[in-house]
């Protein structure tokens, strides 16, 4: 009507009436969360922070009973009569006679060819496989007498040196023998573990580890965080001060255990403490499958290959089950090995820091491109379902929790190793039992008695190896398995 009051127009209540999405969502261009719309412009200066609209859920962890694991004396005691075991196995397969036959045709007046045999060789091996045995015991022994009599520490330490000059002085002695019998090729086989061990593991030691690695792993403060950022993540060190480190930790028991602290999530700087964590742990984890991996290729290899090496060329034997005794030596000391140095307890404290750490999704370009996107800021916690820009790459946040860099690969492994809890304990599970069946069928198809006696021999100590396992299974399972509220067994971390 002419001259008359007009009402707003629809463009202009659609802008002053709705609010905006941003303001729904939240985005601040200061703190690195503000959205971007498709010609990729930020707007909405003023609207608050993410984490002031959207809370990420609080995180929960099951608490698991304390299982029995097997102290370092007990465990290298175990590991050093199972390769004793495995080494006369091996022995067995080379040195075998036909001892049945009737007298009237002997073919061997005994069931191996003793005449035959090293024994300067077998005494090398037997050494070498009792070096983390006679270590053990001689930490075992500092550190009882530690707090006793003067007189009771001199015994110890009177034992201590006899204990290492015995072993010195027949490793000696079996090597200045074997040098008079054998060529120098042979000779090389003796060592050669040491010689890949020092150039692959003793040249670069991770920067970034702090000298309280071995015996806390929590939070570091806020000065040791600076330090942290600025070391490189690899550094050359001095060649004899690694070779010695590096020797002392395969001798020496595993380190205590790491801990774990939830930092509270309104704490500005909890996104930092989580990476530093995790970075601390990535390093303990690195070390120790270090440390598993040479071991076990060190304990099949002086096992089962190094009496193949010294074997006479006129010497006849089942290459075939040499070397399946070769691979199934290696599995299960590195079996072992695992179960020992990642107890439930520790891969427990992995998950929980995989837990806080989250994950993101990289997403193709052109994709979402209706949805708010964020660009990534390293001070928030990024709840699940955002999508944030780093790198010119779009991600997608997938845990409940998410502080993880979106561009770090290390940081997706370590979330897919370990934001489930028995991931680790049922590859160990299915490793062992697939070995178990294994040799189980091969010992109902067996003709020959040194094939039954071996397999027999070898299946009594992989029966125990399995059900420490299914054990700590069964137990785990049912305890991961129970609803995490606030009132039972899901509590907030401690």
């Amino acid at each position: 009507m002419p001259g008359g009051r007009r009402g707003p127009s629809r463009q202009q209540l659609s802008r002053s009436a709705l609010p905006s999405l941003q303001t729904l969502v939240g985005g601040n261009v200061g703190n690195g969360t503000g959205l971007r719309n498709r010609s990729s412009n930020v707007v909405g200066l003023s609207a608050p922070p993410l984490s002031a609209l959207i809370t990420p859920e609080a995180v929960r962890h099951s608490r698991i009973p304390k299982l029995p694991v097997d102290s370092g004396l007990l465990f290298e005691l175990l590991l050093f009569l199972y390769l004793l075991v495995a080494l006369f196995v091996q022995y067995m397969n080379i040195y075998r006679t036909v001892w049945w036959y009737p007298y009237s045709h002997p073919a061997a007046s005994t069931s191996l060819n003793f005449h035959l045999m090293d024994y300067h060789l077998a005494t090398f091996i037997t050494v070498m496989l009792a070096r983390r045995l006679v270590w053990t015991i001689v930490s075992e022994v500092s550190q009882s007498g530690s707090g006793g009599s003067l007189l009771r520490y001199v015994v110890l330490i009177a034992a201590r040196l006899s204990l290492l000059t015995m072993c010195g002085w027949v490793l000696c002695w079996t090597l200045v023998n074997l040098c008079k019998n054998h060529s120098v090729l042979n000779l090389l086989f003796l060592g050669y573990p040491f010689g890949v061990y020092v150039p692959l593991c003793c040249f670069h030691q991770e920067g970034g580890k702090s000298q309280t690695t071995a015996t806390d792993c929590d939070y570091p403060a806020d000065h040791q965080q600076a330090d942290l950022a600025e070391s490189p993540f690899f550094r050359p060190r001095d060649f004899l001060f690694l070779l010695r480190e590096n020797l002392r930790e395969q001798f020496s028991s595993p380190p205590h255990m790491p801990t774990h602290t939830c930092p509270p999530h309104t704490h500005s700087h909890a996104p930092e403490l989580i990476r530093a964590e995790v970075e601390e742990l990535k390093s303990d984890f690195n070390r120790r499958i270090k440390e598993v991996l040479f071991n076990s290729l060190f304990s099949a290899y002086y096992v089962a290959f190094l009496p193949l090496c010294f074997v006479k060329s006129t010497q006849y034997y089942d290459m075939r089950w040499s070397c399946e005794h070769l691979i199934m030596v290696w599995i299960n000391a590195f079996v072992m090995l695992m179960s020992q140095l990642l107890p439930p307890s520790y891969c427990d404290l992995l998950h929980r820091s995989a837990a806080h750490l989250g994950r993101w999704q990289k997403l193709e370009h052109g994709s979402y491109s209706n949805t708010p996107q964020h660009v990534w800021s390293e001070s928030t916690v990024w709840p699940q379902g955002v999508l944030v820009r780093h790198s010119r790459s779009l991600y997608k946040a997938i845990g409940p929790y998410n502080v993880a860099l979106p561009s770090d690969v290390s940081h997706a492994r370590f979330y897919f190793l370990f934001h489930k809890p028995l991931r680790i304990l049922n590859l160990l599970i299915w490793i062992e039992s697939s070995v178990v069946l294994y040799q189980l069928y091969s010992l109902l198809r067996s003709e020959r008695w040194n094939h039954t006696l071996s397999l027999g021999l070898i299946l009594f100590c992989n029966y125990y190896v399995l059900f420490k396992l299914l054990r700590d299974r069964i137990v785990l399972g049912k305890a991961y398995s129970y609803p995490l509220s606030s009132g039972s067994l899901g509590l907030k971390s401690q």
